[in-house]
């Protein structure tokens, strides 16, 4: 069992929207009997649903054996009380992003389970330290940021707080190991790594277009040529302007940084509703289940008159994102490796440092001082790291040596 440093054991779930269910299933699929907790009947009837849809695609797509769907569904169980988590060995909160919610939870949870179960909250953003000071026991607490769909998507970054004891992280990480998951480590902070990057970008998508600079077209188009998956508007219809906008505000409360300021646009479409493909519409309109954007705008949304700057891109959004994994890693909060792989396998996006390496160190600080010179804005500055590499005597090397560094 997970409390003897083994990898399966007795797991309980709390929480069964999308991302508590998926978690579940991720846990059955790893050999635990797991418990899902949720309130009300009809949300267990629904995550129940949840599941058996995933198992039975998983079987269909060769992802699972024939007849494993089932020996899954077998692992799971349904509750409405946390009282029936009491002989677990590990419990994940999953429930909604609201700090006196999770709060609660994780106090009842301290005074349910037994003293060596591990606690983790599946938190997207939220301060994980603040989730740890509602339980008896700190150390035991950790961050364990799944993606969505968690069943799918390999990376789990884990979070640790200035109390996380060494020993929970050594368990967590051995179970994540026996659950085929691949682990970055962060210190507890707005965003972590992977959002700490992807947002910024995302608001800056936004505000190209809400100024008129570029289309929708335009920006998502130049983007996806650089080699992105998908373009930035198109991601913040699929993540969902709503969760976009929360995470922005957490990350200008902590950080007092302006560029993390949500668009006015972005809060204006949250305001009216429009929360992106959930919605059948945002940035894009949808039409119905298709997953190709209509050519029509989200309603109401009139940019300004162009000042066309489409000419600019893709760098003067893919830079300061570049600059911004530099500053992480100056700061020493990440590594290149653990950037490069948290967006890679998190965002199924190219690592940050393959495309730095594109563009050359001396081109993206010139991008990056423009930037900074026009904005005037301190969160643009260029970062102290790359003003090194491109003052080195071969840049490229030096940017080398850096990845190496690390591995």
């Amino acid at each position: 069992m997970a409390g003897t440093g083994g990898t399966s054991g007795r797991a309980g779930v709390v929480g069964l929207g999308t991302m508590g269910a998926g978690i579940a299933e991720v846990l059955a699929r790893g050999g635990w009997s797991v418990t899902g907790v949720e309130e009300q009947p009809d949300a267990l009837t629904r995550a129940e649903g949840r599941i058996m849809a995933s198992t039975a695609y998983a079987e269909s797509r060769g992802k699972l054996a024939e007849g494993e769907g089932a020996a899954v569904r077998a692992r799971l169980s349904y509750e409405t009380s946390i009282d029936a988590l009491a002989d677990c060995d590990l419990v994940v909160e999953a429930v909604p992003e609201l700090p006196e919610l999770k709060q609660r939870v994780f106090a009842r949870l301290d005074a349910v389970v037994g003293a060596n179960a591990l606690l983790a909250t599946n938190t997207s953003s939220l301060s994980v330290t603040s989730l740890a000071a509602s339980t008896s026991d700190p150390s035991r607490v950790v961050g364990l940021h799944f993606f969505n769909p968690a069943p799918v998507q390999p990376l789990v970054e884990v979070i640790s707080t200035v109390l996380t004891s060494a020993g929970t992280l050594d368990r967590v990480r051995e179970i994540l190991a026996g659950l085929g998951k691949t682990t970055i480590a962060c210190r507890d902070r707005a965003g972590f790594v992977v959002n700490g990057l992807l947002i910024g970008y995302l608001n800056s998508a936004a505000t190209w277009y809400e100024r008129g600079y570029a289309t929708r077209e335009e920006i998502d188009d130049a983007l996806v040529s650089a080699g992105m998956p998908m373009g930035p508007l198109a991601l913040l219809d699929l993540v969902g302007l709503d969760v976009t906008v929360a995470v922005l505000q957490r990350m200008y409360l902590q950080f007092g940084d302006r560029r993390y300021l949500p668009a006015p646009l972005l809060t204006s479409l949250v305001e009216a509703g429009l929360l992106g493909r959930k919605t059948g519409r945002g940035l894009y309109t949808y039409d119905g289940s298709t997953p190709t954007a209509t050519t029509t705008g989200a309603p109401g949304v009139v940019p300004p008159p162009p000042a066309s700057r489409a000419g600019e891109l893709p760098e003067a959004l893919l830079v300061p994102y570049l600059n911004d994994a530099l500053t992480m890693v100056g700061v020493g909060y990440a590594s290149p490796a653990t950037v490069d792989t948290g967006m890679s396998l998190g965002c199924r996006m190219p690592p940050p440092f393959d495309q730095l390496a594109a563009i050359g160190p001396e081109r993206a600080l010139a991008v990056q001082r423009q930037v900074f010179d026009e904005t005037a804005d301190p969160g643009y500055r260029p970062a102290l790291l790359l003003e090194q590499l491109a003052a080195a005597d071969d840049p490229d090397l030096a940017l080398h040596v850096l990845r190496r560094a690390d591995r």
